[in-house]
C-alpha cells in the first residue's frame, strides 16, 4: 500500500454502529402468489457463481498500463493536458482505486439492506429472492476486497454514499429501502459497472465486473417487480412520503455530480488529488475555468448514464414520481428522464447477447419493437 494512502487512512473507523429500526414479518402460508418473483428467484439460484472457480486470481496486474482507460472530458481540460504522462497515469491509478473502493463499500451497504429486506418483506417468494440477493452482495464484497488487495490501494467511503445508505437502512418501510437501494444506489452502481467493463484493460477486473453486473441487473429488476405491487396498494399519503424520500436521495446525488467529478474540496476525491500530487485548489479552479470555456464533464459516447438511462426511468416506472414531486424535480433543475429502453434491456437476464460490450445506443435499439409489415418502409 502506498505511504500516502496509508497515512491518509490511519484514522479510519474499523466499524460503525448505526441505530436502525428493524421490522420483521413472519409468513406462515409459504404460498407463491407472484410468479414473476418466483421466476426471478429461480434465475438467481441458477446465476450463482463461485469467485474461486469463476475468476483466475493469479492473473497479474500489468503495471505498465492503466487498469482503466480514462477517456472522459476531464482529460480534455488544458489543466490535464499540461501534465506529464507519468502524473496523468498516477492520477488515473488513484482515481481508479477510489472508484473501486466505493464499489467495495457500497456492496457492503447493499449486503446489509438486502438482509434487512429479507426480514421485512411480507411475501414468501420475496423473502426467498432477497436471501439470494444477500448472497450476491456478500460475494461482491469478497471479490472487490480481493481485487483491491492486489492493487494495495484503498480509499475511505464517500460521506455522501454512506449518508445515502444510512438513510436507507434507517427507513422502516420496505418500500423506502427498495427505492433507496434497488433503484437509486443500484441504478448508480449498474451504470458504473457497465462503464467500468467497457473501459478496463485488466482481464481479471473485466470478468469480475461481468459477474457482478449479471447479478445487479436482477437486483434492479426485483425493485421494479415488487415495488410496483407495493405502490399500487399504497395510501396516497404514504406514496407521497415515499416519493419525497426518493426525491431527497436523488437531489443529493445529482448535486454531488454537478461538478463532473462527484467530488468537492473536502471529499475523498480531494485525497485522490493529493496522492497524485495535484493541488485541490488548482484543480477546482481549473474545473471552473473549463466550465466557462464550455468544456462539459460528459460521459464518453456509448456509456450508460445512471440518471438518464436507469435511475429516473426506474422511479417513473414504479410510480414514485407523483405530480407534486415532479414539480419539485423541476424546481431543483433535475431532469425527469422517462425512456425505459436501456433499463429494460439491461434487466433482461435471459438475453443471449453480450449486453456488457454494448453501447447505450445499442442497448436502447434492442428495446425498440420490431417494425410490423405496415410500418416497415421496405414494403410497398
Amino acid at each position: 500500500m502506498s505511504e500516502s494512502v496509508t497515512a491518509a487512512n490511519e484514522d479510519w473507523q474499523t466499524s460503525s454502529i448505526l441505530d436502525a429500526p428493524m421490522e420483521i414479518c413472519w409468513n406462515f402460508s409459504y404460498a407463491i402468489s407472484q410468479e414473476k418473483l418466483a421466476n426471478l428467484y429461480k434465475k438467481a439460484k441458477v446465476g450463482q457463481w463461485i469467485p474461486d472457480e469463476y475468476l483466475d486470481w493469479d492473473t497479474p496486474l500489468d503495471p505498465s498500463k492503466p487498469i482503466v482507460e480514462q477517456t472522459g472530458a476531464l482529460l480534455k481540460w488544458p489543466f490535464f493536458q499540461k501534465m506529464s504522462q507519468s502524473q496523468r497515469e498516477l492520477f488515473s491509478a488513484h482515481l481508479t482505486a477510489q472508484t473501486l473502493s466505493q464499489f467495495l463499500h457500497g456492496e457492503q451497504g447493499a449486503l446489509m439492506t438486502a438482509s434487512t429486506l429479507t426480514h421485512a418483506v411480507e411475501d414468501y417468494e420475496a423473502k426467498l429472492y432477497c436471501a439470494t440477493q444477500t448472497m450476491d452482495e456478500a460475494r461482491h464484497v469478497e471479490v472487490y476486497k480481493r481485487y483491491i488487495d492486489k492493487l494495495s490501494m484503498v480509499y475511505p467511503m464517500s460521506p455522501m454514499l454512506k449518508n445515502l445508505i444510512d438513510a436507507t437502512l434507517q427507513a422502516k418501510a420496505p418500500a423506502k429501502i427498495m427505492v433507496g437501494m434497488n433503484m437509486i444506489i443500484e441504478g448508480l452502481a449498474l451504470a458504473a459497472f457497465h462503464n467500468m467493463h467497457r473501459q478496463t484493460t485488466c482481464p481479471l477486473l473485466k470478468k469480475l465486473t461481468q459477474g457482478v453486473l449479471s447479478d445487479e441487473a436482477r437486483h434492479v429488476g426485483f425493485g421494479n417487480i415488487y415495488l410496483r405491487k407495493l405502490v399500487q396498494d399504497m395510501h396516497s399519503d404514504d406514496l407521497e412520503d415515499l416519493a419525497e424520500f426518493a426525491f431527497d436521495a436523488v437531489k443529493i446525488l445529482f448535486n454531488s455530480q454537478r461538478g463532473g467529478t462527484g467530488g468537492s474540496a473536502t471529499s475523498g476525491f480531494a485525497m485522490v488529488l493529493q496522492n497524485a500530487n495535484i493541488d485541490p485548489d488548482d484543480f477546482f479552479e481549473a474545473m471552473a475555468e473549463a466550465r466557462e470555456q464550455g468544456i462539459k464533464a460528459e460521459l464518453p459516447p456509448g456509456h450508460v448514464h445512471s440518471f438518464r438511462d436507469l435511475m429516473m426511468p426506474a422511479l417513473v416506472r414504479a410510480g414514485v414520481v407523483t405530480d407534486r414531486i415532479r414539480r419539485k424535480y423541476e424546481e431543483a433543475g433535475i431532469p425527469i428522464w422517462e425512456d425505459q429502453g436501456v433499463l429494460e434491456t439491461m434487466e433482461n437476464v435471459d438475453e443471449e447477447k453480450d449486453l456488457l460490450t454494448m453501447s447505450s445506443e445499442e442497448l436502447l435499439s434492442m428495446s425498440e419493437p420490431e417494425p410490423t409489415e405496415s410500418e416497415d418502409s421496405s414494403h410497398p
